[in-house]
């Protein structure tokens, strides 16, 4: 039967309603917003302590004449307009609890106008046949954890734009960006947030539409075809999401009844003094069955293969923000009410979709984010390693001839870095505001930034822990990321630029050629730490490992400008080593004309090691060495 053809009884819509007051629903974009039926336009909101509540809009020439009807005690409204019709533009007039009348957007649209205009637009949920049951049942079979992640980090807006300056449509994106994407050898793109937002400063990040993809971008139609496009490529596709806090402009979900609706009672709690926001009551039920919903209303309906969930510890911390706040009643400053509702979301959602990402921006060192919900963790499946981000770009941004006397930054990680599911990020937030772009943080002249960039993107790529890069930093973009322009593409007329970009495009297929960098990443079993302790020299060397013991690879690490010869390298079996990744070599940017080749090892014992190999590590570099012909390996 077809959608227009529906029509919900009022019991039925009782029954959702009584689900949602309980926090169980988690469909409920099925009920509210403006859904077409048989008799028309079913609009339904829910807004528990208003007084009286109309719907105005092009269908009654904004004429305050349709009521809305209260639904028993459920706290929602809802009216059946029959001359209603798709693209009509629309708000809901609200006489809030005090008597003050106000017009307010509806919630649960799935449309509004392109701003600066703001009303809701009646907009039916396209029924899409899609294509990509391929790319999900191999995702379904292959665990996340076993498989490459490489995120390539985008804002929408401000990836390219047209020479007339007006930025990419979705269409021009899925047409231009999944090629690039999947020729530049990453494995998934991930959105900076696309609802529906009035700012662009805000990067998409201070929402008032949670159901809507901006206007701005496009169309829903337009942003699923370029998911299944992505998928036909072999590309996953995730979004920021933002389920801490929105935005508290008059029109939209403030104080929508004229009462704490969906923000905390608590002024301390519900104040974002930080952001300039509003943060959600997480512990209010009904706030749980419509962000719950939402989550899985952009999955569902995108196919998307995974959320990063924006500020989670401004979720888990009730002293977080700045400014007053209020503690438990024992004085602790842990949000309870956030985190059972982390719990319950991760929950939910691995139930339906097990093979999801879902991976927690989270600050501190609060444990066990990425623990299974009955293990006492908040059941993600990754979570943001930002202290390993902090330290490593600090440790790059030093002069080399301090880093000796900081090499814990470096090695620090170690310590830790099996204590949760990690994703590795080089991200937006580290490219703004004054800290420059990735490349020029680097320290020295241009050749030892573009140098020390080579080596900081061959390190995180080769440490244990999924990935992910801002945009821009594949070809070395000097100038910091600026969201109302797009990427200095014409910088790639530059030598320097042009081989970072194929340096780039080496590595990204370097990584998923060898499982041994992926494979175990989650688990000591894929690592074995040869030196960390080279504080001097500033040198690391470590192993990383396969699930089968000759997928091994030795990685050499030189953070300082200064060529190390007759360097002794510990491995782990007799035979002949064959360097397959130097930084230095001219074809990646370098100034080697030829690599070191394959090298014989000696029985000289180092590093734990009853063999080794000696070499030289190349001012600034990374160097990769593979086992060629060797003796002993168990067969596995």
């Amino acid at each position: 039967m077809k959608n227009a053809e529906k029509e919900k009884t009022l019991e039925e819509l009782k029954n959702e309603l009584y689900l949602f007051n309980k926090g169980e629903y988690f469909d409920s974009y099925h009920t509210f917003g403006n859904k077409r039926e048989k008799g028309g336009v079913r609009f339904t909101v829910w807004a528990p302590n208003a007084q009286e509540i109309s719907v105005v809009g092009d269908f009654n020439d904004w004429e305050d004449n349709t009521k809305l009807t209260k639904i028993d005690q459920t706290g929602s409204w809802t009216v059946i307009v029959p001359n209603a019709q798709d693209g009509d533009c629309y708000k809901y007039k609200i006489t809030q609890a005090d008597g003050e009348v106000v017009f307010k957007i509806d919630p649960y649209a799935l449309e509004f106008e392109v701003r600066p205009k703001d009303a809701s637009v009646v907009k039916e949920l396209p029924a899409k046949k899609w294509k990509d049951s391929g790319w999900i049942a191999a995702r379904n079979r292959w665990p996340v954890y076993d498989r490459p992640l490489n995120i390539y980090e985008i804002h929408l807006s401000s990836w390219k734009h047209h020479e007339d300056g007006s930025w990419y449509s979705i269409t021009d994106l899925k047409n231009e960006l999944i090629p690039y994407v999947k020729e530049m050898g990453y494995t998934h793109i991930e959105f900076m947030p696309l609802s529906e937002h009035p700012l662009d400063t805000s990067w998409g990040y201070q929402l008032t539409g949670f159901y809507a993809l901006s206007s701005k971008y496009g169309t829903i139609e337009e942003f699923q075809d370029l998911v299944e496009e992505a998928h036909s490529q072999g590309i996953g596709v995730i979004m920021d999401w933002v389920p801490g806090h929105f935005n508290r402009n008059d029109y939209g979900m403030a104080y929508y009844d004229g009462t704490p609706q969906f923000e905390y009672a608590d002024p301390n709690q519900a104040n974002n003094n930080r952001w300039g926001v509003l943060n959600f009551d997480l512990g209010k039920t009904e706030v749980q069955s419509f962000l719950i919903s939402n989550a899985l209303f952009w999955i569902e309906n995108f196919h998307l293969d995974g959320l990063r969930v924006d500020a989670v510890s401004n979720m888990l911390y009730l002293d977080y923000d700045e400014g007053p706040w209020t503690p438990n009643e024992d004085g602790t400053n842990e949000n309870r009410k956030g985190e059972a509702f982390l719990k319950k979301l991760n929950t939910i959602i691995f139930n339906r979709y097990p093979s999801l990402i879902m991976a927690a921006e989270e600050s501190t060192a609060w444990p066990n984010v990425t623990h299974p919900v009955s293990e006492g963790g908040l059941g993600f499946n990754y979570k943001w390693n930002l202290g390993w981000m902090n330290d490593t770009l600090k440790f790059f941004e030093m002069d080399p001839l301090y880093r000796k006397d900081h090499f814990n930054l470096i090695t620090f990680s170690f310590m830790y870095i099996f204590n949760e599911n990690f994703i590795l990020p080089f991200s937006h937030d580290e490219v703004v505001h004054g800290k420059k772009s990735l490349m020029n943080k680097m320290f020295g002249d241009r050749y030892n930034q573009f140098a020390g960039l080579r080596t900081l993107q061959s390190y995180q790529m080769f440490h244990p822990g999924k990935k992910l890069s801002f945009m821009g930093s594949e070809f070395g973009q000097y100038l910091e990321w600026r969201y109302s322009e797009d990427l200095e593409w014409q910088s790639l007329d530059d030598e320097m630029n042009a081989k970072h970009h194929e340096f780039t495009k080496a590595l990204n297929k370097f990584y998923l050629e060898n499982r041994a960098f992926w494979e175990i990443d989650h688990s000591y079993e894929g690592i074995e730490i040869l030196d960390a302790d080279n504080k001097e020299e500033s040198i690391l060397l470590f192993i990383r490992k396969g699930k089968k013991a000759r997928d091994f690879l030795v990685v050499c690490c030189n953070f300082t400008p200064v060529e190390r010869h007759n360097v002794r390298v510990g491995v782990p079996y007799k035979g002949q080593y064959e360097e397959v990744w130097n930084t230095e070599l001219q074809e990646l940017g370098g100034v080697w004309a030829e690599g070191q080749g394959v090298m014989k090892s000696d029985e000289v014992s180092v590093h734990g090691q009853d063999h080794s190999v000696e070499l030289i590590l190349p001012a600034l570099s990374v160097v990769v060495l593979a086992p060629k012909r060797v003796y002993g390996v168990p067969k596995s």
